[in-house]
């Protein structure tokens, strides 16, 4: 074995199961038709007209986005009609990004907002994203109360949902006003036009196809697009923030001096310098800090990033005087840590970066926003704005299998032996949303990282194959 080599925060992180049924880390994700059906989405939307409209004793407002798959379209006509007949009122913004959902049911008084979306899984998936009135997912009681609904169990209803009849029916409203007052929202934020820059962006034929182009056109860019021709089954296909080849194709090609790649429902991003280098969230976040920093805007100093993120990212913000504190996996977690501790700025390597100041979730397209700030700011580029940054070398991978209880068996205990031997960080977690083993290992040596994968990926395939 080669030798050891200090890392950052090193301890075997494994997340524990979600006990849930259905809602996992970023809402209730399935297989289109089949784990995720149209009367799952009816009866999510029974539970969401009833809980915030006659329960309360009001009606409810609920607000419904959706991305460009094509099983959207069913499961927004099913959560609108179970929001109208427990006599709640649906207002249909159509094909939008997550944020704009947000921003939306926390700007414009809603009980609650729907995005309807499978993030950056492909077409055949498909999800259901809950946000409560200040535009945070949704939690707690409600998330409860829905799973046992989905199963069937009436008793905390106290028999059946009652049908809602008469005048007090909801109404469906068309509502893409408020997907055009994102819009603006976006295009208010930066200090000065974006003229003379030449922008790549990757909209992973989702939900930001239309959003994005308008915003930087506005904002004075020349726009090159790709994945900007949904179809409703090439979403996420070859193209967006998980396929970031494509952006750097295209940025090398037509030499822009930056491109910006978003996931299906436009809450991540990931962006590529002028010489076609990628910058995860981790490099995303070190340049939103320092430059909020500069503008005296980060409060207290502090930052929150996840355990994925790169141990390099905690020693290089910490040699500007800044603290990162570490949470859990999701941009929910991100958002509570930030909450909690007071911090303005928090992300996740994924491309998941919160801004507090101006929404309540990640949004994809607010950090492009914010990059081009930094840039223009500071009369540079990303490649420069990254001085001072040194990450630890960090090898990531997915090990698919079908059960993911029998494939952690055994392999805590093997991670923990690896971190000692080869010096590295490991984290292993089951996927809240694929069927897929995630795996990370850290460290200052890329080769002991490769073979503690080599050995827990071993392990993995050998425990799916036992069953």
């Amino acid at each position: 074995m080669g030798q050891k080599s200090k890392t950052a925060r090193p301890c075997a992180v494994l997340r524990r199961f979600n006990t849930s049924k259905y809602f996992g880390t970023d809402g209730f994700r399935g297989e289109a038709g089949v784990t995720i059906t149209a009367e799952h989405a009816f009866k999510c939307g029974r539970v969401l007209g009833w809980y915030f409209g006659p329960n309360m004793g009001k009606k409810c407002r609920a607000v419904i986005g959706k991305d460009t798959r094509l099983s959207s379209y069913m499961l927004e006509y099913a959560l609108a009609a179970g929001i109208t007949s427990s006599g709640g009122d649906a207002c249909i913004l159509h094909v939008t990004t997550t944020p704009s959902v947000s921003y939306i049911t926390r700007c414009d008084g809603f009980d609650c907002g729907v995005m309807i979306s499978a993030s950056h899984n492909g077409y055949r998936d498909n999800g259901i994203k809950l946000f409560n009135a200040q535009g945070e997912k949704l939690s707690g009681g409600v998330i409860t109360l829905m799973e046992k609904y989905l199963d069937g169990d009436l008793q905390p209803f106290g028999g059946d949902i009652p049908l809602a009849s008469g005048k007090s029916v909801g109404r469906t409203v068309d509502y893409v006003s408020g997907r055009n007052r994102y819009i603006g929202h976006l295009i208010s934020l930066p200090t000065c036009s974006y003229k003379g820059y030449k922008i790549g962006l990757d909209a992973a034929n989702g939900s930001a196809f239309g959003i994005a182009r308008s915003v930087f056109d506005a904002l004075g860019a020349k726009t090159y697009i790709i994945g900007g021709d949904p179809n409703g089954t090439n979403i996420n296909g070859g193209v967006g923030s998980t396929h970031i080849e494509a952006l750097q194709k295209l940025v090398l090609d037509n030499s822009l001096d930056v491109g910006f790649a978003f996931d299906g429902d436009a809450d991540r991003c990931i962006a590529v310098n002028s010489r076609g280098e990628v910058l995860t969230g981790d490099e995303i976040l070190y340049i939103c800090a320092l430059f909020l920093k500069s503008r005296g805007e980060l409060i207290n100093d502090k930052t929150v990033c996840t355990v994925m993120s790169n141990g390099g990212l905690i020693k290089s913000l910490k040699a500007h005087g800044i603290t990162a504190e570490v949470c859990g996996v999701g941009d929910g977690n991100v958002c509570n840590a930030m909450r909690q501790s007071g911090a303005v700025l928090g992300g996740e390597r994924s491309g998941h970066v919160v801004f507090s100041k101006y929404e309540t979730t990640g949004d994809g397209l607010l950090t492009a926003i914010m990059l081009m700030e930094a840039i223009i700011a500071q009369n540079g580029n990303l490649y420069a704005l990254l001085k001072g940054y040194s990450p630890l070398a960090q090898i990531n991978c997915n090990v698919p299998c079908t059960d993911k209880v029998a494939a952690m068996l055994g392999v805590a205990e093997l991670a923990r032996s690896l971190e000692k031997t080869h010096g590295v960080r490991i984290v292993v977690r089951p996927s809240g949303t694929e069927r897929v083993i995630r795996l990370m290992a850290e460290g200052e040596n890329t080769e002991e990282c490769a073979l503690a994968l080599k050995a827990l990926n071993q392990k993995i395939i050998s425990n799916c194959s036992g069953f």
